[in-house]
């Protein structure tokens, strides 16, 4: 037996953790089965419309399993299982758990077209499992969801992102070799190779964190980080670039890391000259070195 939450979970934020705890409330003697759902469906039923994900495959797994998961369960959605009817999803996929519960939120909708619904599911599983439906969670007057936290980002609001969350927005990547400009301007970067469908915050430097993720526990580093096509360049490839600050000894080519967001700085702006933007460059530093400065003392309080 087993309780059993379904949901995309895209980004684990805090209405996903707020499910995932209420559900191992229920029975807290059975392990908690998370399933959840890969390539995102609407990239499978509906291509031109699917979101960017805020997160890996692996990161939403890491999450699931931060906030209670004992197994995660990758359903691989393609054209085949969106056709199945909602009865066919709960024989194929639900059933074969053996649940006792089968925890949703109210928004919850599954098989062909979206046709089935909390209602629906607790008609196929009388008799068979029970089912709880969660309230959508509020935070700051407004209902969590990866919608929400799709459109901060994207409009570089990190601090709404954050709230949402409950914890900094996160990229990860692999660190690959960049033009090699920002070491002779006295700024080496880290840049991020990341997977294409992501998420993105909007175009500006900001202030954060880079963290290696081959270093188990390995504390994060101060970090400006720049996103966007570095215009007085006249660059056109849109890239995550990271200047730790102080470090220049850094080798990081080939190592995953993740660089998390605390706030926008400043939008990106063209420069008529390279010491135009070496001393922009000086002021973002600084600036970036009050805000972490900041957060630093808050979290010590």
């Amino acid at each position: 037996m087993s309780v059993v939450a379904i949901g995309n979970f895209d980004g684990v934020h805090n209405g996903h953790r707020q499910l995932l705890a209420e559900a191992r409330e229920i029975a807290p003697d059975l392990p908690l089965v998370v399933l959840t759902f890969w390539p995102h469906p609407m990239s499978v039923v509906r291509p031109e419309g699917a979101p960017k994900l805020l997160s890996t495959l692996q990161r939403r797994i890491e999450l699931l399993r931060d906030a209670g998961a004992h197994e995660v369960r990758v359903v691989h959605f393609t054209r085949d299982v969106s056709r199945w009817s909602p009865r066919e999803f709960v024989e194929k996929v639900i059933d074969p758990l053996h649940p006792r519960v089968v925890v949703v939120g109210e928004n919850f909708r599954f098989g062909y077209r979206a046709s089935g619904g909390v209602e629906t599911l607790r008609e196929l599983g009388r008799g068979h499992f029970e089912v709880r439906s969660m309230p959508l969670l509020h935070v700051d007057g407004e209902n969590t969801c990866s919608t929400l936290i799709r459109r901060a980002l994207r409009e570089g609001d990190v601090d709404l992102a954050r709230r949402q969350l409950g914890r900094h927005f996160r990229l990860c990547g692999v660190v690959v070799m960049g033009d090699q400009r920002g070491r002779q301007l006295g700024f080496p970067t880290a840049n991020l190779d990341m997977f294409e469908d992501l998420e993105v915050p909007a175009d500006g430097v900001y202030a954060g964190w880079l963290l290696r993720l081959d270093t188990p526990d390995a504390a994060p580093w101060p970090a400006a980080i720049s996103v966007g096509t570095n215009p007085t360049f006249d660059g056109e490839e849109r890239r995550v670039e990271s200047y730790v600050l102080d470090r220049d000894d850094l080798e990081l080519y080939g190592v995953e890391v993740g660089v998390e967001f605390v706030a926008r700085i400043r939008g990106q702006h063209r420069f008529d000259d390279v010491a135009g933007l070496v001393a922009q460059m000086h002021r973002d530093v600084a600036d970036v070195r009050r805000v972490l400065a900041l957060e630093l003392s808050a979290g010590q309080q």
